[in-house]
């Protein structure tokens, strides 16, 4: 990626939902696809212009303003959105910044919408996760997801673009934190491309999550237990790939190389998500997290509070989890047993950590042909392309 490129990049991922909210506010939640197409247009124009005659100096305010040009040129096709030019043309200024993102992200989760689409449409707005992306993190076909964007964004017509007086927006606080949570794993673990991770979107999680934070109306234990997971996760990042971009496993990574500063800080804030009654599935995926920063992970407790995530959020992928655990606290068969029972499991049909755990388990076992057949099977489902070259090492592996 070039230099410039990669300030587009970074760029979108932090200033694309912001930039989104700030003319959605202006438009009206009904035309946020207009707000979208315009901040999509000027991203493309930087990527164009760019490489050609150097990146502004305040690069953030350039793409606001192309994308703010951008919206005025498209509303003078528009007899209907004309008399919302003087809004915009007094708008010279850069977006007015977390108020209208923390808007645009309740205004995402309404319980009005059903929490599939509350997800895909904060993913897509706030997240600037391509459709694709959002299938991926989602588990779920693309053509789904697309037909939930267009009706959750015509659902969105005819409703104000401000927040909910009192109650109303705690309880759309686990609808946000769902949202973040899944943009957070999609950075931890891309689902396609060139990178084994993206750190980029871990980043645009965590900042926002320090957002929800921010507002007191917003600011609660489970949103604390948030985000201490993802700066805990994400303290593993710089160890996570070797020098060729590949995925290490926690056993062969560098502890050095975690960012301690991050841990610190995660370890603080789980401190002070966990000073009342409240007990979250956020509470307890921290707490492994902090299991996993110590010299040596306590996997039988791990083991446990796996159990204790499941009573209180059961998922297919919580088990897995919690079978690659039991294998480390008691062996590989131990956990293979485990993993088979999910091997009918609809929503894991497409997922590859399952047929590459069990993969790992029989090699460890001491059954390469059995861990050669699962590895076949994980890289036929789609991946990383770091996924794909860490699965035909292990495969080569077992063929030797």
């Amino acid at each position: 990626m070039s230099g410039a490129a990669g300030v587009v990049e970074h760029l979108f991922r932090h200033s694309a939902g912001q930039i989104t909210a700030t003319l959605a506010r202006t438009l009206g939640p009904a035309r946020l696809d207009l707000a979208e197409e315009a901040v999509a247009d000027a991203i493309e124009q930087a990527l164009r212009t760019w490489p050609h005659h150097g990146v502004p100096d305040n690069a953030r305010g350039w793409l606001f303003r192309a994308a703010r040009n951008r919206a005025i040129d498209l509303i003078r096709r528009e007899d209907s959105l004309r008399a919302k030019l003087p809004l915009l043309l007094d708008r010279l200024e850069e977006p007015a910044g977390a108020d209208d993102e923390l808007t645009m992200m309740v205004l995402c989760c309404h319980p009005e919408l059903p929490v599939p689409a509350q997800v895909a449409l904060t993913l897509k707005t706030v997240g600037g996760l391509g459709v694709g992306e959002i299938a991926a993190a989602l588990l779920d076909k693309p053509a789904t997801v697309a037909q939930r964007l267009v009706r959750a964004k015509r659902w969105l017509a005819g409703k104000s673009f401000a927040l909910p007086p009192g109650e109303a927006i705690e309880s759309r606080v686990d609808s946000v934190l769902a949202v973040l949570y899944l943009l957070f794993n999609e950075g931890y673990q891309a689902s396609g491309g060139q990178d084994a991770i993206r750190g980029e979107l871990c980043g645009e999680a965590i900042r926002l999550g320090r957002l929800v934070l921010a507002d007191p109306r917003t600011d609660t234990p489970r949103a604390r237990a948030l985000l201490a997971l993802m700066l805990l996760q994400a303290s593993r990042l710089p160890a996570r790939v070797d020098a060729d971009g590949d995925l290490l496993l926690l056993s062969e990574q560098d502890r050095s190389r975690w960012d301690h500063t991050m841990i610190t800080e995660g370890t603080r804030v789980f401190a002070t998500a966990c000073t009342g009654p409240e007990l979250s599935a956020y509470h307890v995926e921290a707490a492994i997290a902090v299991c996993h920063t110590t010299p040596e992970t306590d996997w039988p407790r791990v083991v446990g509070l796996y159990d204790q995530l499941l009573e209180l959020r059961p998922s297919p992928v919580g088990r897995l989890n919690r079978a690659i655990a039991l294998a480390m606290a008691e062996g590989p068969r131990a956990g293979i047993a485990e993993l088979e029972l999910l091997e009918d499991e609809p929503k894991l049909a497409a997922y590859p950590l399952l047929p590459a755990a069990l993969g790992a388990l029989w090699l460890q076992a001491g059954e390469p042909e059995k861990a050669a057949r699962y590895y076949r099977a994980a890289l036929a489902l789609p991946g990383s392309e770091p996924q794909h070259r860490f699965l035909r090492r292990r495969l080569a592996i077992c063929e030797t």
